[in-house]
């Protein structure tokens, strides 16, 4: 059997709200997450609210490039 592409990829979610501020002095670092997702069903990038410890708050994680 061929292998192709796999169906399920893992990717990684960043949060948005920290890369826009630029990291500011009371925020350390940037809260990212890795999860997997299906790449038939979402091939677009994929965005999850999670929590970010940096920012104290759910904010918007969407998916970047390795």
């Amino acid at each position: 059997m061929a292998k192709g592409k796999e169906v399920r990829v893992t990717v990684i979610l960043e949060c948005t709200s920290c890369v826009r501020k630029g990291v500011n002095k009371e925020s350390t670092g940037i809260s990212r997450y890795i999860t997997q997702k299906n790449r038939h069903n979402t091939p677009s990038r994929l965005e999850l609210r999670k929590f970010c410890p940096y920012c104290y708050k759910h904010t918007i994680h969407g998916e970047i490039k390795k």
